[in-house]
């Protein structure tokens, strides 16, 4: 009855990791503390997953993620793609197999979220939605992880399950040969047919028209007697906060003009203050202020004397358009709640969505993964300010975040880890922590943002997972779906087994986390394995091309949810060119893991 037990347990995490109501992290521990109570994991071993060597190996493949991003190795090649053109295959050809070639070097979701502003940008100098560019770029990421060891968690915990079979566990490079005939076959198939099944979203505004903001800027003067006269700056946005949306973007004060003057400046007479605000906001800083229109005839000449004297003093202000990515501090929240001139010294001037921008009050749009954001600030104070905001700047604007280049510091780091992984001198998990360890030591990561850098509810859900996928494989749940798949496929060929248990895989990976996919299905390989008395290596490798290519579905893998927002997808709309995808991988691979895998070795 124990099995049963733990199937009752899966299946309710799953329904509760397709629900989405609570966090899969949460979902998965409590489902291994249930499991636990219930005397189906040990005590000793309930949180012993914390320390498996698959997840070691996946925070050390995030922290040097972080690093190789850090450096600008994948930014140097991102800003190449620029001069690709303009013709839709070369674009989707370019992006999507440099994404794909990424993905299987450092985390796929991480290399796409360096590659999406390249995609945004290209696509609105083309006059095209980014819609026939991003699923595309996430589908790349997707198959781009099955190329090596570290490409995705779930090879991973493919790796680590074939010691149980009595073999080795597989190399940085065992994947290769499957990995690269799929994903050379996939990248053909999207950059040829598959980008003109995307849904061709609604047309976005031009690069022109985007971020116009010139007939949203004014000039207010302090005339004398003004109430605000001697008050602060942030006492005159307070008094109008609740029915106008304004943004200060420069203060003109016995001729000097200040660019993003503090908030706590005391305003004083004839001090002329230049805003961005719509009509409706403009009247209602007029009518409530006590500020007037400024008459631009009446300044000319002032302007005209001091301009030298503005330009010497003034630090030269830059307009950037960044894209926020999934992990940013400003998903979910309002620029209202969050203060981004004093926090950061930046303004947000405008955001854009799905290719159009919003015309409602900054102060009440809440920021998704995808928006693009019209910010101005000093050269340094984007920099930095963009960096810890969490958005990435689009190609166009020619700026870069993070540290100086270090690309071949941080190449050869990451270079000697691989070689020896390859050459199995040391295992993973320590060449690859051992990599991250450096590059912390040595400066291209900061030690601050080395635990930024962890994906703690994947670290969590693979820490949980384990256990019950243990549990699974110790009460004979996992030899019973075997036996079932075994029967079912008993009188036709091996290669009908391998698909159908590749397809389930894939099926399964559609809905949950894909790590958590291949800690359910491996014990299921390797059982069927025992059963045809064959080896377990070509069952492995389906799971773990099984597990690596959800494109059904935004909710199967973080890439797939990325593109959503910003290219406009609809949950219907993945399968379109998801499923005959998935039908190449499927007739791709199979014949290839037989062929490089044999079922008797």
């Amino acid at each position: 009855m124990d099995k049963y037990f733990v199937f009752g347990v899966l299946g309710a995490t799953l329904v509760l990791f397709v629900w989405n109501r609570w966090r899969y992290d949460i979902v998965a521990l409590v489902a291994l503390l249930v499991v636990a109570v219930a005397g189906l994991v040990p005590p000793d071993e309930v949180f012993k997953g914390l320390g498996h060597p698959a997840v070691v190996t996946v925070a050390a493949v995030l922290v040097l993620s972080r690093g190789l991003l850090d450096a600008g190795v994948v930014d140097t090649v991102a800003r190449r793609l620029t001069r690709v053109g303009d013709r839709p295959v070369l674009q989707v050809a370019a992006l999507t197999g440099l994404v794909a070639l990424s993905s299987g070097f450092m985390n796929n979701v991480g290399a796409l979220a360096l590659f999406m502003p390249v995609a945004v940008w290209m696509s609105r100098q083309s006059g095209r939605s980014p819609s026939f560019l991003l699923m595309p770029l996430a589908f790349g990421s997707l198959l781009g992880g099955t190329l090596t060891l570290i490409g995705t968690p779930a090879n991973i915990i493919i790796s680590t399950y074939r010691n149980q079979s009595e073999a080795l566990a597989f190399g940085m490079f065992d994947f290769l040969p499957v990995g690269a005939g799929l994903t050379l076959t996939g990248l053909v198939f999207i950059t040829l047919v598959g980008w003109r099944l995307t849904p061709q979203r609604e047309k976005p505004d031009s690069p022109e028209d985007l971020f116009e903001i010139e007939g949203y800027l004014t000039e207010l003067r302090v005339p004398e007697g003004c109430k605000f006269a001697g008050r602060t700056l942030r006492a005159l946005t307070g008094a109008v906060q609740e029915d106008a949306d304004i943004v200060i973007i420069g203060l003109v004060h016995a001729g000097d003009r200040i660019e993003m003057p503090s908030m706590y400046r005391i305003l004083r007479e004839d001090d002329m203050l230049l805003i961005e605000a719509d009509s409706e906001s403009l009247k209602t800083v007029l009518d409530t202020t006590g500020l007037e229109l400024a008459a631009k005839a009446d300044k000319d000449a002032e302007d005209e004397e001091n301009q030298d004297k503005k330009n010497s003093k003034q630090k030269e202000l830059n307009l950037a358009e960044a894209i926020v990515s999934p992990d940013s501090p400003l998903v979910g929240r309002s620029a209202a709640t969050l203060d981004l001139r004093k926090r950061n010294n930046v303004n947000v001037l405008a955001v854009a969505r799905q290719g159009h921008r919003l015309k409602q009050r900054l102060s009440k749009i809440r920021f998704v993964a995808g928006d693009i954001l019209l910010v101005q600030g000093d050269e340094d104070s984007l920099q930095s300010g963009l960096k810890d905001l969490g958005c990435l700047p689009l190609a166009s604007r020619g700026l870069t975040i993070g540290k100086p280049r270090k690309v071949l510091l941080a190449v050869g780091i990451f270079g000697v880890a691989l070689a020896l992984t390859a050459f199995e001198i040391i295992p993973a998990s320590m060449a690859l922590a051992a990599a991250a360890v450096v590059m912390v030591l040595v400066g291209l990561i900061a030690p601050g943002n080395v635990y930024k850098s962890i994906d703690m509810p994947v670290i969590i859900l693979l820490a949980a997972m384990l256990p019950i996928g243990q549990a699974m494989e110790n009460t004979g749940g996992s030899r019973l779906i075997a036996d079932g798949l075994l029967t079912l496929s008993r009188s036709a060929p091996p290669a009908v087994t391998i698909i159908i248990l590749m397809g389930a895989t894939m099926l399964l990976s559609n809905i949950v986390n894909n790590a958590a996919a291949a800690v359910l299905a491996a014990p299921v390989a390797i059982d069927i394995a025992q059963g045809m008395d064959a080896s377990a290596d070509p069952f492995l490798m389906a799971v773990a091309v099984g597990a690596s290519c959800a494109f059904l579905t935004p909710i199967g893998h973080q890439s797939n949810t990325l593109v959503m927002a910003p290219g406009g997808y609809k949950f219907g709309d993945y399968w379109r060119m998801g499923l005959p995808l998935s039908i190449v991988v499927v007739a791709t691979s199979v014949p290839l893991i037989l062929w490089f895998w044999p079922l008797r070795q």
